[in-house]
């Protein structure tokens, strides 16, 4: 992929940084900053994680080659023998000693496919983690807005003893919202660097859910702008 199609991981965080300085300069000591807060380092530890995935694991590498070719080496050692110890060529013979190699080539490759594929289920596992991760903030961010009703700041009040309760002026509500948007969409784009760093299908579909989440997300957030911004 050319360096001038990728996400750049520095500006993302810069991006949700600067959202968390305007939600904390609007909202201080809002559970919405608090999210914000959470969102910025839990990315910027995401940002070692991408690193970490994106670079081969040499020394685990090293360890299967020396694995592989041990067992091969072992394999090969097996057929000498058995070649040795063979002292006439009848049928049963044959096919015994053919099961046996053919069984042996069947572990070991087994085994070698293990092996190989080691690294990849460590880093798909630990990138799965993080997308649940981020995947649980986007629905931490969902609960604060989903009190934020426009219907009400618009119409004549009629809380009961239980309805949450609303201090925000129309103007403030359409930022609050705003800043709900724009938070979800980042986590799309931090999920989107994880499928960068491991084009895996397994981590693609977690990361297509996830931007199917926020889009969602952002959907239904749209849809108050909308109202608040029909009615005068």
């Amino acid at each position: 992929m050319s360096e001038a199609l990728k996400l750049d991981a520095v500006k993302i965080i810069t991006t949700l940084a600067l959202l968390e300085k305007r939600i904390d300069d609007r909202f201080p000591g809002s559970g919405l900053h608090k999210v914000s807060l959470q969102l910025l380092e839990t990315v910027k530890g995401s940002q070692a994680n991408i690193e970490w995935i994106a670079k081969p694991n040499i020394p685990l590498r090293v360890f299967t080659i020396l694995i592989i070719l041990l067992g091969l080496g072992g394999l090969a050692y097996s057929i000498k023998y058995i070649d040795l110890e063979i002292a006439n060529t009848t049928i049963s013979h044959i096919v015994g000693v053919f099961e046996a190699i053919t069984n042996n080539l069947v572990l070991i490759g087994a085994a070698i496919f293990f092996l190989v594929s080691t690294e990849a289920r460590i880093k798909r596992k630990r990138t799965l983690q993080a997308l649940n991760e981020l995947r649980v903030i986007a629905h931490v961010i969902d609960m604060h807005q989903l009190t934020k009703d426009p219907i009400r700041i618009l119409s004549e009040d009629h809380n009961t003893e239980h309805s949450p309760k609303r201090t925000l002026s129309k103007f403030e509500l359409q930022r609050y919202l705003d800043y709900c948007s724009e938070a979800t969409a980042l986590i799309s784009k931090v999920a989107v660097l994880y499928a960068q760093g491991l084009p895996d299908k397994t981590v693609i579909s977690a990361v297509n859910e996830i931007e199917i989440l926020c889009t969602g997300l952002s959907r239904k957030i749209w849809q108050k702008l909308v109202i608040l911004n029909e009615r005068n």
